[in-house]
């Protein structure tokens, strides 16, 4: 076994970026008399959903970012939010539109996310959007993949000529997790819930990262010596938050390795923010 692994530290990575967005926020207020805006449509009355957008908004708040949240009953109709969500995609003053999700089951969640401004789109759903992530182009990213790519990039990690195991293929993480990689010319695989022999890939990976949604799935005897390990996992096992990696043994055996919680997750709020003034600055300049 290798000495015990660095740990990438998504809270402090994310405190930096916020004090970096700070900065960018109020010289933006001061010269162009524009502070960036996002609004949130949260549709019912979900507790962990509330729970992450009062989170949010404290972090909006703490760099400057204006925050809205569209409240609307669990009981309304498509239509009715269609129409909430077209004043949202109209409104000079919103640079930002997130839907969080899930949405009630009489929702289209395709269709909502196709109605939104792609422009406003910073959580990155809309098919334009990942369309030109395909083409490596200049668009916005899902936060969370887009998050951990800011990871590697302030701790320094290569991922040129890499081998990388991606363990989970949603639409929200797998997916742009593996083009993100291919764009920066790293070798990928993508392993999901049909994959006979996950362990036969991630043994040979430099690269783990996991977003499966299940506590300890990824176990030491799966990862290579001095393997880099991102767990995008969030579970709640008797109580505690843990992720999909069996933590406390694989960072003997890993090079890197991000904690659950304070790794991945604040990064995605960072990328929240960052797309957020980003879309400010671009409805600035057009």
């Amino acid at each position: 076994m290798s000495k015990e692994a660095v740990l990438l530290d998504g809270s402090a990575k994310s405190k930096e970026i916020q004090e970096e967005i700070s900065i960018e926020v109020e010289n933006l207020r001061k010269k162009a008399g524009v502070i960036p805006k996002l609004a949130i449509i949260f549709v019912g009355n979900d507790p962990a959903s509330e729970s992450y957008i009062k989170l949010q908004q404290k972090i909006c708040s703490k760099v400057g970012i204006e925050s809205e949240v569209v409240d609307l009953p669990e009981e309304i109709s498509q239509n009715e939010l269609l129409a909430e969500l077209d004043k949202l995609n109209n409104d000079d003053e919103v640079n930002g539109i997130l839907i969080q999700m899930p949405l009630p089951d009489h929702i289209e969640n395709d269709k909502v996310i196709r109605s939104i401004n792609p422009a406003k789109d910073v959580d990155a759903f809309h098919p334009y959007n990942i369309g030109e992530l395909v083409i490596d182009g200049d668009a916005y990213v899902p936060c969370t993949p887009e998050g951990v790519m800011e990871l590697f990039k302030r701790y320094d990690i290569k991922l040129r000529g890499k081998d990388v195991t991606v363990v989970g293929h949603s639409n929200i993480v797998g997916k742009p997790m593996a083009l993100l990689l291919l764009n920066e010319n790293a070798t990928v695989s993508v392993c999901h819930i049909d994959t006979e022999d996950t362990a036969s890939y991630t043994k040979e990976s430099d690269i783990v990262i996991v977003a499966a949604g299940v506590p300890n799935l990824i176990t030491v005897d799966m990862i290579k010596e001095g393997a880099i390990v991102i767990d995008v996992g969030i579970n709640e096992v008797d109580g505690e938050i843990v992720g999909d990696v069996d933590f406390e043994n694989v960072k003997e055996k890993a090079g890197a390795i991000t904690p659950v919680p304070g790794g991945a997750g604040p990064m995605t709020i960072a990328m929240l923010l960052k797309d957020t003034l980003k879309s400010c600055k671009e409805m600035l300049n057009n």
